[in-house]
């Protein structure tokens, strides 16, 4: 199959939205310089597993993905669980590249659940392709075992799996996995990157409909459309703003903020319209960095003030008091909440402009994503 996979299924990982009450597992800080404590967020979650394939010639689906990657996490920042937003956990795997272990099927984990969509956004722009063999079947199976996809009957579970050989390639049969994937709740969706007819053909509706999947075929070569809007330039201003609210703390906190700037460079390098596309991703509640950001870790009750040691800290807030502290992120936090709130309101501006210039010219890959989540979503009772 092709390259397709890497971005594409990244974008679903984007896709993968959000859930209702889960039974989410309790997170440290791993940061040795603090001491934290357990947070267990009384949320349902979405978990999205993407496979992608990494063979060669799927270069224009794999950009089709990353410049679509933040408009599909929008969109899933939308959804509801009753009074409640999910949370939104994405893994990612590639396979078929003749770089990976043969013996292993070349198939390779390039990140469990996370819910650090820089991490996410950083791993997918990493993948590179090579021709190889792609075994379908093999992949879905290594990510149902290796994966951690919980027992809450109120999560979300889906496989995203994209490519362009026949899904009955390799040593274990897709069918075998699809019973494996029911057993474990788990939904698995394919992607086609050709023609409908011959994804049929090859098996890949077939490897959907065995767990009430959705099938999707769409053209991998087509270009991304990009629609600027009067709110862009302002969006973009107040990202500056936004990232200025960040306070890194810990052995990896400077590491961490170079990492988002590193995304939002990733971003606009497709365009502006991308990186504004970033921008409101970050205003949403799926943006979460408490393993490395003070704000968002105080927010969450993953660490205690009063345990930070001083080596722990920024600059700014060396030999402050605690109280001195708090009041710094307390400040820090409502600046970051003013300045979101002002993202919302002007994308809701901008999202009324795009849906009026952009009759008829609708992106296939995003498109096709939100559609299958939407309709699978609604079987957890999840709206929009």
């Amino acid at each position: 199959m092709k390259t397709l996979s890497k971005s594409l299924v990244l974008a679903m990982a984007v896709l993968s939205l959000t859930a209702c009450n889960a039974n989410n597992k309790k997170q440290d800080v791993a940061i040795h310089t603090i001491t934290t404590k357990h947070h267990t967020p009384n949320k349902q979650f979405i978990k999205v597993a993407l496979l992608l394939d990494t063979s060669n010639s799927m270069d224009g689906l794999i950009d089709q993905a990353k410049a679509q990657l933040w408009e599909i996490v929008n969109e899933l920042s939308y959804a509801k669980c009753g009074n409640g937003k999910p949370n939104l956990q994405i893994a990612l795997y590639e396979y078929g590249n003749d770089r990976l272990n043969s013996e292993e099927g070349h198939i390779r984990q390039v990140l469990a659940f996370s819910d650090d969509l820089d991490e996410i956004s950083k791993e997918l722009f990493s993948l590179t392709t090579n021709g190889g063999n792609e075994y379908c079947g093999q992949v879905i199976q290594t990510s149902l075992n290796q994966l951690n996809w919980g027992n809450n009957p109120d999560d979300l579970k889906l496989i995203f799996i994209a490519g362009n050989e026949p899904f009955t390639q390799g040593r274990v049969n897709y069918k075998d996995a699809s019973v494996n994937a029911k057993e474990k709740d788990v939904t698995v969706n394919t992607i086609f990157c050709g023609d409908y007819n011959q994804g049929i053909s090859t098996y890949w509706k077939d490897g959907a409909d065995l767990t009430q999947g959705d099938y999707m075929a769409i053209n991998h070569n087509k270009a991304t459309v990009h629609i600027a809007s009067p709110y862009d330039d302002e969006i973009l201003q107040l990202n500056i703003k936004l990232n200025k609210t960040y306070i890194a703390y810990g052995s990896r906190g400077k590491e961490k903020q170079m990492m988002q700037a590193k995304q939002d460079m990733n971003a606009s390098g497709y365009s502006k319209a991308n990186a504004v596309s970033r921008t409101v991703s970050k205003s949403s509640h799926l943006y979460k960095n408490s393993k490395w950001d003070l704000v968002d870790a105080v927010a969450d009750d993953n660490l205690e003030i009063n345990d930070l040691e001083e080596d722990a800290l920024p600059d700014v807030l060396k030999n402050k008091t605690p109280e001195e502290i708090k009041s710094y992120i307390a400040k820090m936090k409502q600046e970051r909440e003013t300045v979101q709130q002002q993202i919302q309101e002007l994308n809701k501006k901008r999202k009324a402009y795009i849906a009026e210039k952009q009759k008829g010219s609708e992106n296939g890959l995003e498109n096709a994503m939100t559609k299958a989540i939407k309709t699978q979503a609604k079987k957890k009772e999840y709206t929009w």
